[in-house]
């Protein structure tokens, strides 16, 4: 009787083993899972923050460009209240 309790003793620590082992498993899978979806979600980021800079630059340029349009604008104003004034 000894011997089969021994047997059941090792064989319920085997199944514990080989739920555990199941479980570690799952949680790797897990986790490499989540690695990806994470590095997919950096390479994103990296995306947007560039087309965000991009955007920045063209706000800037087309800022730049108003400028220079309105000296024009303003000089030509002056140019014709001159010509008015005369």
């Amino acid at each position: 009787m000894e011997q089969a309790d021994a047997l059941a003793v090792l064989e319920q620590k085997i199944m514990r083993a080989a739920e555990m082992v199941a479980q570690l498993r799952q949680e790797r899978d897990d986790a490499l899972d989540a690695a990806g979806e994470a590095e997919t979600l950096r390479s994103r980021l990296n995306d947007v923050t560039r087309e965000l800079e991009t955007a920045k630059s063209e706000r800037d340029a087309l800022r730049a460009d108003k400028d220079v349009v309105r000296k024009r604008l303003e000089k030509l104003l002056e140019q014709i209240d001159a010509i008015g004034a005369s």
